[in-house]
């Protein structure tokens, strides 16, 4: 399994950010994928996940409005829209397989929400 998140960076409050993720070495297409964050000094936190063919998704309820996931399984890409960004959205977002936060995660990409 390899995962490789990018799409992080400096957004003032209000701003968006699309983040990605790149899977390879496991049948992307047929496995439910996550998003979730990890802020400094606390625990890791489930953002949203997403089943096979985007036909059930869920969100944490700090997302729900704000944030998308959605991916094309013909380019084995995850993504995460988020848009009305808030300060305590700072974190490194990190992918993940499978539903919830127990699969294997990527690197992570930092995003700092900062005026």
């Amino acid at each position: 399994v390899q995962l490789v998140e990018s799409g992080g960076g400096l957004v003032q409050p209000g701003g968006s950010l699309r983040l990605s993720c790149a899977a390879s070495g496991f049948a992307f297409r047929l496995t439910a994928m996550s998003w979730v964050r990890q802020a400094p000094g606390k625990r890791l936190e489930w953002v949203a996940s997403t089943s096979v063919r985007d036909t059930n998704t869920h969100y944490a309820t700090f997302a729900k409005g704000r944030f998308t996931i959605s991916r094309d399984e013909d380019k084995d890409i995850l993504y995460l829209q988020m848009n009305n960004l808030k300060p305590e959205d700072t974190a490194v977002y990190y992918c993940a397989e499978g539903w919830g936060i127990g699969g294997s995660r990527g690197q992570g990409t930092q995003v700092t929400v900062s005026s």
